[in-house]
């Protein structure tokens, strides 16, 4: 009986969810109910999926509104109506234009205007579809208007939006909030009607009593719609079906480019690969993946033939047939990935395919698909009311002082008890927190459909420019809609720029085929990087606890970088077993320790679960689980998972076949507890594989080309260390370092032979439009040949000027840039009526005599970290006291559980809460000759001798060795002082 419901979908408008609504509706009696949420379609899908669970029909629809304005209520008879509704919304949605008065000829929906607005309208004529909708509270009126006689066209629409006073307030402070307006300014056309909510069936058909025929009008058109799509263990996948013409042809073509392809990653092709191949492509034909495959192929055809670099992840990483075509690097056979896990006959949903594109050409592939493909769209995400931006909001519509909403924001166990106002904005925060606020765009997902795109949601456009549906990740694929991955990140650009400059720094250097990474892995160089801890800017194994954890591992091979990949995961780190990966690695005779039946299942990683694959091996071999039932422990590591009861289930399952196997309590416990541990953390094998072959290409560079690595590393926004410290780790590789030049600097950094010129991006306050004119001047008419020349042919003001002589751009001059700002004043002050349209004749100008104004190294420092971040010269020329007695990092092997005294340069520092909640700080230094060395403050030292940024300090404390790694348990540090600035004030 109920046509026109809203949720809190209806942004900053509703004040419950779908469920909550089906909940309402059955305590009310209702069995037919329309959710019309307010130009939107998010929660549809889901409210059709658990209307069954209340015993009521779903039907769908949309309210068409121009701000709080009804215009109509669209109601789909079915998936054809939802349809023509969804396209008919996103049509404006798309273009910003106003819902009109009057709705479309719909062919599949039913269109009801409300009594005001066909009052307002004095609308008479109405299609066979369209309808007059009143409200109880409008029943009053009806008898005295025209309307009384369109007795066929009149129907029920009690609007519900709250479902009492609490939820009536907090609509007003969405609406509040949504007009950016005091409470007591909103206006009660932007509001709702405190009668909007849901009544028995009852006492609506009881206030209707004179009106019979508008109850049947109601019910004959809710009897009309039906609306139905399959969920859980009955859905269908709705992507894309078929790649060519039908399913046969795209079997047949998948099966042709793996004969195409074999030969290229295998030179012999053994009876485990034709064996592996086989099976593959008969379970990918029967789950029905194979138009999944080849999709994910055309992208990286198209991805390949534009010269891009990509990196395929996720469990599809374990299959041999998207090795064989191209899809990933990773080999299957060499790292005996299982085979389960990228697929099985329990898996309704496809593997997944992350692929990984530079952040620069990532834009392109997604244009590149939304032409390619029929029905694409991005997948959405609820971006929803956080605490602080909830009292933030609500303290600006109660009009609080912005000091106490501050304090609010900050504190949020301190309310301010004696502040009515505050109180209220906590009480109402915490009715309100975590509702939808608006809709975003995914991280990665795009949906490619077998229907249009509209069959299941209303679609955005977003300042991305690509349409994006209006539902999440979850119920796309409860609904068989599943996502393809495709994501930007930074370290296959910095691959493809490295690239770049080595043609044409080194352009007597061959070709560079990136993606020979079988070679690179035989390469005793490369891996001589990784058993060092020398990766730094190399992607995934530079940071301070891998490149420590590689010294640990003596990692020196591929396999032991992809166990690195995973056992530094919170996971397996976080249960202990780590440190006894690292034990039995370093120790073989330790392996023997383990129990001979987890041996036997991973002797790869001695007896230890490392790998999301190494549960469903336990769980299979070890419990005796089915590898549907080891899927759902899978699963429920991964935070996707729904069902707790299910897991419940097979955790039991899983302990009482163990005892039933005669395991010792114990060791099931701490088998089971190993598997908890994985919870959200754990890789695929496949995934580390991944990251491992990306790392193999950096270190490549790294290792023969590390100056023109580096300064594609710097271009590209670093890694996990700042842009001083990839200059440092360029310095160290025989790097000559300079500040930006007028005649020899670009936006970003450029490098000649082994020179590398810093861009004038570094510069923060100089203008773009400043390094425009000038990278444009210098393009088509020449080198700047003196601080003169570069006046006549640039527009700019003394203050940007004054940057670029501060920061020696102009030291080809062989001036000393104080001089060189002294005749820029002069010059720019006689010449400030020059006007931007250039001088027919070049104008002379003038010389001032000037003394002598050198400048000293101190100073050059210091306006380089004015206006660059940071020095270019050694922090250790700028501290001013004396160096007392000390070691370098070098030698700390030598003096292991001794206290020793070392200086360096910070470089990273992090805080750790240990299992107690005791802070721990964690640093990593530079020494002098720029070797690093590790130390760690305990609770002890941690706030005694705070670590307060960047530069030189003296730490004090015992040596300790952690499988010959060394670091420093710090007893005292201390920051050492610097030459003071000699520029004055």
């Amino acid at each position: 009986m109920y046509l026109n419901c809203h949720t809190y979908y209806s942004l900053r408008f509703g004040t419950f969810s779908e469920v909550e609504l089906l909940a309402l509706a059955k305590e009310h009696g209702v069995e037919y109910l329309a959710l019309t949420d307010i130009n939107n379609t998010s929660a549809c899908l889901n409210f059709i999926r658990k209307a069954s669970a209340f015993n009521i029909k779903p039907i769908v629809g949309i309210d068409f509104r121009n701000g709080a304005h009804q215009q109509f209520v669209g109601i789909a008879k079915n998936n054809a109506g939802f349809l023509e509704l969804n396209s008919y919304l996103s049509d404006y949605s798309h273009s910003k234009k106003n819902i009109p008065n009057e709705a479309l000829a719909f062919k599949n929906a039913f269109i009801i205007y409300p009594f005001e607005a066909v009052l307002e309208q004095n609308k008479t004529t109405f299609k066979t579809n369209e309808f007059i909708g009143v409200s109880v509270e409008e029943l009053r009126k009806l008898p005295f208007s025209k309307y009384i006689d369109f007795k066929d066209k009149l129907v029920i629409q009690q609007q519900v939006t709250v479902r009492n006073k609490r939820d009536f307030n907090a609509h007003r402070l969405l609406r509040a909030i949504d007009n950016n307006t005091l409470l007591s300014k909103l206006q009660k056309t932007e509001e709702c009607r405190e009668q909007d909510k849901m009544l028995s069936v009852k006492v609506l058909e009881d206030a209707f009593q004179q009106f019979p025929f508008i109850i049947e009008n109601t019910k004959k058109l809710l009897a009309q719609c039906e609306i139905q799509f399959n969920f859980g263990a009955h859905r269908i996948s709705q992507n894309q079906q078929t790649y060519l013409a039908s399913k046969d042809a795209d079997y047949q073509y998948l099966e042709q480019l793996c004969k195409d392809h074999i030969s290229k990653r295998y030179s012999h092709i053994s009876e485990k690969v034709k064996e592996r191949l086989r099976i593959e492509l008969k379970t990918i034909r029967e789950l029905d993946f194979v138009s999944y495959f080849l999709i994910n192929y055309d992208i990286i055809t198209y991805s390949k033939s534009q010269g891009y670099i990509h990196v395929g992840r996720g469990s599809g990483a374990n299959s041999i047939v998207a090795y064989i075509i191209g899809i990933t690097d990773v080999d299957p056979i060499e790292l005996d990935l299982y085979f389960e896990r990228f697929i099985n006959p329990f898996r309704a949903s496809p593997p997944d395919f992350d692929i990984d594109f530079s952040w620069k050409d990532r834009e392109d592939i997604t244009q590149y698909i939304f032409k390619r493909f029929k029905n694409v769209a991005l997948l959405a995400t609820y971006n929803t009311f956080k605490y602080r931006a909830v009292v933030r909001e609500l303290g600006k519509v109660f009009g609080l002082p912005k000091e106490e909403i501050d304090k609010l924001a900050g504190e949020k166990s301190h309310a301010l008890e004696s502040d009515e106002m505050a109180a209220l904005v906590l009480k109402y925060g915490a009715l309100i927190e975590e509702f939808p606020n608006h809709l975003s765009v995914h991280s990665c997902g795009i949906l490619i459909l077998e229907h249009p795109i509209h069959y299941y949601s209303a679609t955005d456009l977003p300042p991305k420019g690509f349409p994006t549906v209006q539902f999440d990740m979850i119920i796309a694929e409860d609904t068989g809609i599943f996502k393809f991955d495709i994501l930007g990140q930074r370290g296959l650009a910095k691959i493809k720029e490295a690239i770049e400059i080595i043609a044409y720094n080194r352009p007597e250097t061959p070709p560079i085929d990136i993606t020979q990474v079988e070679h690179f892995k035989r390469d005793p160089k490369i891996n001589a990087l990784l058993k060092s801890g020398k990766a730094i800017g190399a992607y995934y194994v530079e940071s301070p606890a891998m490149r420590g954890l590689m010294q640990k591992l003596q990692t020196q091979d591929y396999i032991g970088l992809v166990a690195a990949s995973s056992i530094i995961r919170p996971g397996v780190s976080g249960s202990g077993m780590k440190t006894e990966f690292i034990r039995r690695q370093r120790k073989p005779e330790t392996r023997r320790e383990g129990n001979a039946k987890l041996l036997e299942i991973m002797p790869e990683t001695y007896g230890i679960m490392v790998y999301q694959e190494d549960v469903l091996k336990v769980a299979n071999q070890f419990a005796g689980l089915t590898l549907g039932e080891a899927d759902v422990l899978r699963r429920g590591m991964s935070g996707k998972f729904r069902s707790r009861t299910e897991f419940v289930a097979v955790e039991e399952k899983f302990i009482a076949n163990c005892k039933a196997r005669g395991y010792p309590d114990a060791l099931t416990l701490e088998v089971w507890n190993q598997i908890k541990s994985f919870a959200g953390y754990a890789f695929a094998k496949g995934h580390s594989a991944s990251y491992a072959v990306e790392s193999y290409q950096s270190l490549y560079l790294k290792c023969y080309y590390p100056l023109e690595f580096m300064v594609a590393v710097l271009n590209n926004g670093g890694g996990f260390y700042s842009a001083e410290h990839y200059i440092h780790e360029a310095k160290m590789c025989g790097a000559n370092v300079q500040p930006p030049c007028i005649n020899k600097s670009d936006h970003p950094n450029v490098i000649n032979g082994t020179t590398i010129y810093l861009g004038f991006g570094y510069l923060r306050s100089l203008e773009h439009l400043v390094i425009k004119r000038l990278l444009t001047e210098r393009q088509f008419n020449g080198e700047f040949q003196s601080l003169d020349d570069f006046i006549d042919r640039v527009i700019i003001s003394i203050e940007q000027l004054t940057i670029l002589i501060r920061i020696d751009a102009f030291r080809f001059t062989g001036q000393p840039k104080t001089e060189l700002l002294w005749q820029a004043i002069f010059k720019c002050q006689a010449n400030k009526s020059k006007s931007i349209q250039s001088k027919l004749f070049k104008p002379a100008q003038k010389h001032f005599n000037l003394p002598s104004l050198n400048t000293s190294f101190v100073e050059d420092a210091y306006d380089q970290m004015e206006l660059l971040g940071f020095p270019l010269c050694p922090y250790f020329k700028l501290i001013n006291e004396s160096l007392q007695p000390h070691i370098k990092a070098k030698d700390m092997n030598k003096h292991v559980n001794q206290t020793v005294l070392l200086y360096g340069v910070l470089v990273n520092t992090r805080f750790h809460n240990t299992s107690q909640g005791k802070r721990i700080r964690f640093c990593t230094f530079t020494d002098q000759d720029g070797h690093y060395f590790d130390t760690v403050h305990f609770t002890k030292v941690v706030n005694q001798y705070p670590v307060h940024g960047i530069g030189v300090y003296a730490c004090y404390g015992k040596v300790t060795s952690d499988f010959d790694f060394c670091s420093i348990d710090v007893i005292w540090s201390r920051k050492l002082s610097v030459i003071p600035d000699p520029r004055g004030d």
